[in-house]
């Protein structure tokens, strides 16, 4: 053993590496990328299972959760043990790959400077045009404020679901769980839904997605309030005081139990108010209003949500390398 891992877990190596290879490198479109095929098996599923009565949709998506997300992990772990018998190479090769899959750093900030670069130009059919890539509301019409909401919100909430969350299942059981995850994740993103289609079916999924997300979006949180404290010390402007008390107030509002952690975090940071009306499919949905408006959203706020972003998952990691650490010499 080297002395690198007498004093560090291999896993907080491994997980410092693919987020490396993440942060260089992204998701190549040219590379087939897992979640494409977690969510192609979700949908064949779904369009054979998802029928009957109520209790018969229930039990069928509970079933799809456990088969996706089991079956997920149980063929990345065979997968890698294969190639850990072939050779222990290919399979660190696998792993890190497999691991930097299920971030999404370089593409989360990337996205949201993509919405902003226009913004910054005037060019506004751009910007909607930027942001409908990352969001499913209709943008079409939306204003300069409501196209930085969205850019905010997004990176906010993802900041859990695409960095801070894989990385806390990376950690404890590998690329395996990291990539279950991930299928928990996805499992919600298509069935999750309350409406007439995927109440019952995707109730099972939205559950496991809400239990899976608990603590690494609080975590994330107190993370995020660190990161607006050091960089108020870099003169950025940031509201940090008082945020926590007005976050822990504010967070239950919104419709998920995670999702408005972060969200109302940033927001009170900001001292802008994100939530508020969408529309979806020209259907108008209503969120309960998250932060205190001190000042109208800009785009200047966008770039600052990316750097709390960057500041949220790098404590993050710090924090969970210490406590794998400590817990590796107990």
């Amino acid at each position: 053993m080297s002395l690198m891992t007498d004093v560090m877990p291999a896993a907080v190596i491994l997980v410092a590496v693919a987020i490396l290879i993440d942060l260089l490198v992204g998701d190549p479109r040219w590379l087939p990328h897992p979640v494409v095929i977690i969510g192609r098996m979700i949908s064949s599923y779904e369009r054979l299972w998802n029928r009957g009565t109520a209790r018969q949709r229930q039990l069928s998506g509970a079933f799809l959760t456990v088969t996706v997300v089991g079956g997920v992990w149980l063929v990345s772990w065979l997968f890698l043990l294969v190639l850990a018998r072939l050779h222990p190479g290919l399979a660190l090769i696998a792993e890190l790959w497999l691991l930097s899959t299920t971030l999404a750093i370089k593409g989360l900030g990337d996205a949201a400077r993509a919405v902003a670069a226009p913004l910054n130009k005037g060019d506004l059919p751009a910007a909607r045009k930027a942001l409908a890539m990352i969001v499913g509301r209709d943008t079409q019409r939306l204003e300069e404020a409501d196209i930085t909401r969205g850019a905010v919100e997004t990176v906010a909430e993802n900041t859990v679901d695409g960095i801070t969350a894989p990385l806390f299942f990376a950690l404890i059981g590998g690329a395996p769980l990291a990539l279950a995850y991930k299928a928990v994740n996805t499992l919600d993103s298509m069935v999750g839904y309350r409406n007439e289609r995927f109440n019952d079916f995707g109730y099972a999924s939205a559950k496991l997605d809400d239990v899976a997300n608990w603590l690494p979006a609080r975590l994330t949180t107190v993370c995020l309030w660190i990161a607006g404290v050091l960089l108020s010390m870099k003169r950025v402007k940031l509201r940090w005081q008082g945020a926590l008390s007005a976050t822990r107030q504010q967070a239950p509002r919104h419709p998920s139990p995670n999702a408005g952690w972060p969200e109302a975090m940033v927001a009170n940071l900001l001292g802008v108010q994100l939530g508020g009306t969408n529309f979806y499919q020209g259907v108008a949905s209503h969120r309960a209003t998250l932060g205190t408006p001190h000042e109208a959203l800009q785009v200047r706020h966008i770039e600052t949500t990316v750097r709390l972003m960057h500041g949220a998952w790098l404590l993050f990691f710090l924090l969970m390398s210490v406590l794998m650490t400590g817990l590796a010499w107990v």
